[in-house]
């Protein structure tokens, strides 16, 4: 890989980690410990272009400036559970489609990532959340079906939807930029406006089933 390529990767990597930042002050949402943001999908698609390691890179410096401007009283705690949930759905995500670069891997790989991250939280909640809150694990186990599971996956799902609808678009403004020369990616065509359609079905939805599931859960966290 010449200078001048890899330069380039650097510099949108910078762009998509200040746009992935961005996100967590635009659409910052707080359920007791649990954060809602949009910034995986910005970190998604980083991942897809430029491979895991991009990914992975981006999602650590996206968790460490969030913890110093506003993680608050929960700064090793939130960069901890940052890292992990952002971490997982962009190495999945970019891992996949690095050997599988078509329409259809990226999909595989977004629907994967989504399973990935909500898989990973359970476990993660339930050894690394106890210490933060100070309760047992049993404490924690008892709100998974009601709390922990059901905001992760909607969580993911949006994110995912999220990072599908902006694809397109964002690697055209870059290509014309100049900033993706030489960059392969998956074709889009109609399927691509397919994907769009369901994506925004499936944050409708995942807004929907977040907001029930949220109503129920307020009196356990508190």
């Amino acid at each position: 890989m010449n200078t001048k390529t890899e330069n380039r990767k650097i510099t949108v990597t910078a762009l998509f980690c200040a746009m992935a930042y961005l996100m967590t002050f635009i659409f910052h949402f707080r359920v007791s410990f649990l954060t809602l943001d949009f910034k995986d999908a910005i970190l998604a698609i980083n991942a897809l272009l430029f491979g895991p390691v991009y990914g992975f890179i981006s999602a650590v410096s996206v968790a460490v400036l969030e913890t110093l401007t506003f993680g608050g009283d929960t700064q090793v705690y939130g960069l901890i559970m940052n890292i992990i949930s952002s971490g997982t759905f962009v190495l999945v995500c970019g891992s996949i489609y690095k050997y599988r670069r078509t329409f259809g891997g990226a999909v595989v790989g977004i629907i994967l990532s989504v399973l990935a991250v909500t898989g990973v939280m359970m476990i993660a909640n339930i050894f690394i959340t106890p210490y933060y809150m100070g309760v047992p694990s049993g404490e924690i186990i008892k709100i998974i079906p009601k709390l922990l599971l059901p905001f992760n996956l909607c969580k993911s799902a949006i994110n995912a939807a999220v990072a599908m609808i902006l694809y397109k678009p964002m690697t055209n403004v870059l290509r014309k930029a100049g900033l993706l020369v030489g960059e392969k990616a998956a074709r889009h065509n109609v399927k691509s406006l397919v994907m769009v359609s369901v994506s925004i079905i499936v944050i409708i939805l995942s807004v929907l089933c977040l907001v029930l599931y949220l109503e129920g859960a307020f009196s356990i966290t508190r």
